[in-house]
């Protein structure tokens, strides 16, 4: 299985450490979405330095397969639409209340930016 990174945050007020993290993860613009392997330990603990500006959970291959056919990605980096709908939880807070962090139902959300 491999966890779906999505960018939520924009680039105004950043620090210059997460600027740098989310570059060197492909992610400069709001609503890109990479794919990370669960065993890769570099680029995980990247994602988790910047969980409170990024969403990220595990996807399937059926949902890979579609993101494929629908957003061909450039090196890896997928190009979204914002959500269909908006945001159900608040975009500024961590999972329980917000969407931000490890998400459980991140296929629910990606499926409408498709």
């Amino acid at each position: 299985m491999a966890i779906l990174v999505l960018r939520i945050a924009g680039q105004v007020a950043n620090r210059k450490k997460d600027n740098e993290t989310l570059k060197r993860l492909k992610m400069n613009k709001k609503f890109t979405a990479i794919l990370v392997e669960e065993t890769d330990s570099i680029r995980m603990g990247m994602v988790k330095a910047v969980g409170h500006m990024v969403s990220y959970g595990k996807i399937d291959d059926a949902f890979v397969k579609e993101l494929n056919s629908k957003r061909k990605a450039k090196d890896g980096v997928y190009f979204l639409h914002p959500p269909r709908g908006g945001f159900k939880k608040s975009s500024k807070l961590p999972t329980p209340k917000g969407i931000l962090g490890k998400h459980e139902d991140i296929t629910k959300l990606v499926g409408r930016m498709l």
